[in-house]
C-alpha cells in the first residue's frame, strides 16, 4: 500500500512539475517489484495521479481564460487566431477532443501539460478530460512497466 500511495503522490507531482518525470519512477520501480499485479496496481496509481495534476492544470487554464491577462493576449490577432482554430475544431466533436486528448495522455505528443490547459482554455467536458487522461495514462505507466519488468526479470 505504501508504494501505490507513493506512487500515486508522486504522479501528482509528476504531473503539476514538467521537471520531475515518473517515467524515471516506474522504472525504479519495475526494476524493483517485478510482476503484472504490480504494474497493473503501480499503473492505476500513476495514472490516477498524473489525472489529479492534470485537472488543476485543466482548471487554472479554464479560470484563467477570463482574466484580464490572457484577454490583452487574445487581442493579438496571431494568438486569437490560433485559439479559435482550435475551439472550432473540439467544441461540440468530442470524439475528436477526446482523440487529442487521449494521444497526448498515451504517448506524449503533443505533449499532456500543454493540451490540458488547452482543454481548460476551450472548457473540454470535464466527463471527455478526466476518463480519457486516466486511461490513456494509465495504460502508458502500465506498459512502460511491463517493458522494464520483462526486459529485466
Amino acid at each position: 500500500m505504501i508504494l501505490w500511495l507513493t506512487t500515486f503522490g508522486i504522479s501528482i507531482a509528476s504531473a503539476l512539475l514538467p521537471f520531475l518525470p515518473i517515467e524515471v519512477y516506474i522504472l525504479g520501480a519495475a526494476a524493483a517489484e517485478p510482476g503484472v499485479p504490480t504494474a497493473i496496481s503501480l499503473g492505476v496509481a500513476a495514472g490516477a495521479g498524473a489525472t489529479v495534476g492534470k485537472i488543476i492544470w485543466y482548471e487554472a487554464a479554464r479560470r484563467g481564460v477570463d482574466s484580464n491577462w490572457a484577454q490583452k493576449k487574445l487581442a493579438s490577432p496571431k494568438i486569437k487566431a490560433g485559439y479559435e482554430k482550435w475551439v472550432t475544431r473540439m467544441q461540440g466533436r468530442p470524439v475528436y477532443a477526446a482523440s487529442v486528448m487521449f494521444v497526448a495522455a498515451s504517448v506524449g505528443l503533443p505533449p499532456l501539460l500543454v493540451m490540458a490547459a488547452v482543454g481548460g482554455l476551450l472548457k473540454m467536458p470535464m466527463w471527455v478530460f478526466i476518463p480519457t487522461v486516466f486511461i490513456g495514462r494509465t495504460l502508458r505507466f502500465t506498459l512502460l512497466y511491463l517493458g522494464v519488468d520483462f526486459a529485466i526479470h
